[in-house]
């Protein structure tokens, strides 16, 4: 395996461009919200609409506009508490496994659209459409492996 300057794999350019890539699907998710939070007609600075809210809906279509802001808004919070410690893992496991890492990271982020786009589904009305996006999970488990992998073989 080919190394650059710093001794890193020739390949972990590819590491960089998928760990950077998570940060404009993050920006991808706030871009959504928006959309959503204007749909759902709730205001700034508001995180959620909640009981009060749904319950002065005029409509159904109303109340499932607010439901569906709601869902993004939850996807928007998991993609955020789960993408550090991806960021972190695909740093480290590309340091012996770059094209792995970077796989991984892209199976991660595409698992992630389906995730955020399956949870506000209009036709879904419980949320079950996130469900087709749960791959993540093995993703993120798998860059976990093999980022401790890595370090044990530093040792």
């Amino acid at each position: 395996m080919a190394t650059t300057l710093f001794g890193l794999p020739k390949e972990y350019g590819y590491v960089v461009i998928a760990t950077a890539s998570t940060c404009f699907l993050g920006f991808w998710h706030g871009a959504r919200i928006g959309i959503f939070r204007k749909a759902a007609g709730v205001p700034y600075p508001k995180a959620f609409a909640d009981s009060g809210d749904l319950a002065s809906a005029e409509t159904g279509d109303q109340k499932k506009r607010m439901y569906l802001f709601n869902c993004a808004q939850r996807a928007h919070a998991n993609y955020l508490e789960n993408q550090p410690s991806v960021m972190i893992a695909m740093l480290i496991a590309g340091i012996r496994f770059p094209l792995w890492s970077a796989g991984l990271g892209a199976f991660w982020m595409i698992s992630r659209v389906i995730y955020a786009t399956g949870y506000t589904s209009p036709s879904g009305t419980k949320g079950e459409g996130r469900l087709y996006g749960s791959g993540f999970w093995f993703a993120q488990l798998g860059l976990f492996g093999l980022a401790g992998w890595t370090g044990y073989k530093m040792l």
